[in-house]
């Protein structure tokens, strides 16, 4: 039932007969039923915490209606892509900029103001011209849903990533809107625990999954899900903002650069413990000691990262206190007289990546699993990672088979290596040259889930 698409299968997409929908069986309907009453009692919880959230961060409580289905603006007959937040956006980035190329209207949901800022950030010319809306996406409602649907009539939505709502996939079944999977996956844990489970059920009653791999796709089709296809990672398709490559190639760094990226609650000190051990053996072997660029994974981190790295004997500071807001060095700034830099800003992660010579993704020694290894993969940037990589088997296990991934199991192991790649590295051309390789045969995911869409729109019985 899977198929893989690109340029030659447009001319098969009338050839397919539509299936029938999958019906919820009797214990959904009740575990729905019993989620529904959950939301209403629980909803001044919700209403809570997004007022705490507001303390800190008015965004999460201005323009509130929308969240209720109440919108000030319409783009009629859009494409509605949901991406719950940044990380999501980024990663849709490259199958919106075809869409408006080929002149179709948009209309983006997020939960969280960085997703909704996303947008604004990316697309200020299409949200001036009306061809693209960003507006959060409605509390899980039937009434909001409905109020959602009237106002902009999506010809189609695409749920980035692995985003399973309840009442957003049956709501859009009850008004003919056919919801598809984009980017998907089913990482392996959440995989055992969902298949004979409700969440796997709901699973298979979207309209259809585009799946990144073979393997993510035969974990659809095990869940009972029938309009499948496989269409890559958009992810290796996202613009690199050139001025962030610009601002990092204007510095002048003497010594080597290694940047941990999306450092997460949990793993500052295990990264720290790596900085001393690296900076105590170059400074032993009279070696220039290297300059560690230390990103957390969110904003709210920024300050506890910084008080962490500034705990114990290396010499701490932030970008904010470094660079202006061009990434212009500061006047009387020196990056040689002091070890850590931390990176509080969003949005700037390529700039980081660039000044690296070696780069570890974060996550990998926390359980909830590493996070994005491709956006160092695209730089040609050697890439480190813990044992914690099941959030991210694609394309981890294909970039370890291609030689541009190294996975380690201890802070111990990964410090040994990560000083032989700062002091030791003999083949720079040979490496960059695999990962130019590896990027290249991951690319062209948009045009495959652009092809895919007409033939799964068939499958489910809608009008392509």
């Amino acid at each position: 039932m899977t198929q893989t698409f690109g340029r030659d299968r447009c001319k098969n997409l009338l050839s397919i007969s539509p299936m029938p929908k999958p019906q919820p069986s009797a214990r959904l309907r009740v575990a729905l039923f019993a989620y529904s009453v959950a939301w209403v009692l629980l909803f001044p919880l919700i209403i809570a915490y997004l007022a705490y959230r507001g303390l800190k961060d008015r965004a999460y409580i201005s323009r509130m209606p929308e969240r209720f289905g109440f919108y000030k603006s319409a783009t009629k007959n859009a494409v509605w892509i949901h991406a719950v937040s940044l990380g999501e956006m980024r990663s849709a980035g490259p199958l919106i900029n075809r869409l408006l190329a080929d002149g179709e209207s948009i209309v983006t949901t997020h939960f969280t103001p960085a997703g909704r800022k996303a947008a604004y950030d990316l697309y200020p010319d299409a949200i001036t011209a009306g061809q693209l809306t960003p507006v959060y996406v409605p509390f899980e409602f039937q009434w909001c849903y409905r109020r959602f649907f009237k106002r902009f009539k999506p010809k189609y939505g695409l749920v980035m990533e692995i985003e399973i709502w309840p009442m957003m996939i049956t709501a859009s079944a009850r008004n003919r809107i056919p919801l598809f999977m984009c980017n998907a996956q089913y990482p392996a844990k959440s995989f055992a625990r969902d298949k004979n489970g409700l969440r796997g059920e709901l699973t298979s009653l979207f309209a259809g999954h585009m799946a990144k791999s073979q393997t993510q796709a035969d974990r659809f089709e095990q869940l009972g899900c029938h309009n499948i296809a496989i269409t890559g990672e958009l992810r290796f398709e996202q613009p690199i903002p050139p001025h962030l490559l610009a601002a990092a190639a204007r510095l002048d760094i003497d010594r080597p650069v290694l940047t941990t990226a999306s450092a997460v609650e949990g793993e500052d000190e295990i990264y720290l413990s790596i900085y001393k051990s690296i900076h105590a053996r170059a400074a032993q072997n009279q070696l220039p000691t290297p300059l560690f660029i230390h990103v957390p994974r969110a904003p709210e981190r920024f300050a506890e990262a910084a008080a962490i790295m500034g705990s114990q004997n290396l010499t701490t500071r932030s970008r904010s206190d470094i660079f202006d807001k061009t990434l212009t060095k500061s006047k009387g700034a020196k990056l040689n007289e002091f070890d850590i830099l931390i990176g509080d800003s969003m949005g700037e992660m390529y700039f980081f990546l660039a000044l690296a010579d070696a780069v570890i993704v974060g996550g990998g020694f926390h359980p909830k699993g590493a996070h994005n290894i491709i956006e160092p993969l695209a730089l040609q940037k050697p890439t480190f990672v813990g044992p914690q990589q099941w959030t991210i088997e694609y394309p981890a296990v294909e970039a370890l088979d291609a030689g541009v991934l190294i996975s380690t199991d201890t802070p111990t192991e990964l410090a040994n290596l990560l000083y032989d790649q700062l002091y030791n590295q003999t083949q720079p051309n040979s490496f960059t040259k695999k990962s130019k390789a590896f990027n290249a045969a991951h690319a062209g995911a948009s045009e495959k889930t652009l092809a895919a869409l007409p033939l799964m729109l068939q499958k489910g019985g809608y009008e392509p």
